[in-house]
């Protein structure tokens, strides 16, 4: 069973809205019926970015994708991956390819771009989160999460997640 776990972007993008962001149906290959993350997806994989649909959205302007886990240590959730400036024709990512003129954004190894999951032990829950904006984003790439939640800010009109478990092998 899946446990509800603070979702600190959707948060404090939410609460800075004026209009309840409506619900976007998010669905990855890479999250299988089990509920679990695929390992090639993971750091301890090939680390590739996953396969990621949604149902587009009237009157989106671009999207965004934010993966995170909130069960790592600290006071922020670890963050995976950052990706803004989707254009609002496409509802869907391919594995391991952004699509061209994308931005994406610094993830928690002070890296550009997807790194999977891995956690250092035990199950962890990694949110896949998808929010269409009413704008694009004037962010520069390399952007880090508090960039990228301040910059929409009063921009997200509809939001969804799926969230997938990951467990650390067996040593």
């Amino acid at each position: 069973m899946l446990r509800a776990a603070p979702l600190v972007l959707a948060l404090s993008i939410a609460a800075t809205s004026a209009i309840p962001a409506a619900g976007i149906s998010v669905h990855s290959d890479a999250i299988g019926r089990d509920g679990r993350f695929a390992a090639r997806n993971s750091a301890y994989g090939a680390d590739i970015s996953p396969e990621v649909n949604w149902t587009a959205v009237p009157g989106a302007k671009s999207y965004a994708v934010v993966l995170d886990d909130p069960d790592a240590p600290g006071a922020e959730p670890f963050v995976h991956w950052l990706m803004w400036n989707i254009p609002s024709a496409r509802n869907r990512l391919t594995e391991g390819a952004p699509p061209p003129g994308v931005s994406q954004g610094r993830n928690g190894h002070d890296a550009t771009g997807y790194w999977g999951p891995h956690p250092p032990s035990g199950t962890h829950h990694y949110h896949l989160q998808v929010m269409a904006l009413d704008t694009t984003l004037a962010l520069p790439p390399g952007a880090d999460r508090a960039q990228l939640a301040q910059a929409m800010r009063g921009h997200v009109i509809a939001s969804g997640e799926v969230v997938g478990l990951f467990s650390a092998p067996a040593h």
